[in-house]
């Protein structure tokens, strides 16, 4: 038997479907929009409308930005010769919250799975390899510590050593399974500060 009308119960099933919101969460944050003010929830509407119109991959990192550039790849006090290779734009913004790293990054949206079917040819990897082609001196493989993250950054080393780039992986101290957009800001500094090469 439905609880609520059909408006309310298909409201709670699509925030349901988003990342991290479970039934209770979905029915509370259903009940929290249907009480705000009309036009805060157009305005709330309108938003999502236009990230999602608006927002792409950035044309060198492949962050996700408003621009054909993003703020990163656009400063040009960023060392641009030091590449750190992220799994999704949540790690680039957990490194970026540091403050200490200066160079520029190369998001992959995702990582090698073969158990779920994602191989190399469906992360950003020829889009590495091209921007390897540039001025650069070192590659930071900055994936999670997951066996997918391992995956990848071992894959990545082997593919970019023979070019004589340096390439380095971040230290431990970012624990084995963590997601680095959990991290905080100090361990991600010193992951950073005691990489290693490959």
């Amino acid at each position: 038997m439905d609880l609520y009308s059909g408006h309310i119960n298909k409201l709670i099933d699509e925030l349901a479907g988003l990342p991290g919101i479970g039934a209770k969460s979905a029915q509370r944050l259903a009940f929290h929009l249907i009480n705000m003010p009309q036009d805060k929830v157009k305005r709330l509407a309108k938003t999502i409308l236009d990230a999602k119109e608006n927002v792409r991959y950035c044309s060198e990192c492949y962050t996700l930005t408003d621009n054909e550039v993003c703020p990163v790849c656009a400063n040009q006090k960023r060392d641009h010769t030091t590449i750190m290779v992220v799994e999704n734009s949540r790690d680039l913004a957990a490194y970026e919250k540091t403050g200490k790293y200066e160079g520029v990054y190369h998001v992959l949206h995702g990582a090698i799975s073969p158990m779920l079917g994602i191989g190399p040819g469906d992360i950003k990897l020829k889009e590495l390899i091209k921007r390897l082609e540039g001025n650069v001196s070192e590659v930071i493989i900055a994936t999670n510590s997951s066996l997918e993250g391992e995956t990848t950054a071992m894959y990545i080393g082997k593919l970019i050593k023979p070019t004589g780039i340096k390439v380095t992986r971040i230290a431990s101290g970012v624990p084995v399974g963590g997601d680095l957009e959990y991290i905080d800001e100090v361990t991600l500094l010193r992951a950073l500060e005691g990489r290693t090469e490959l």
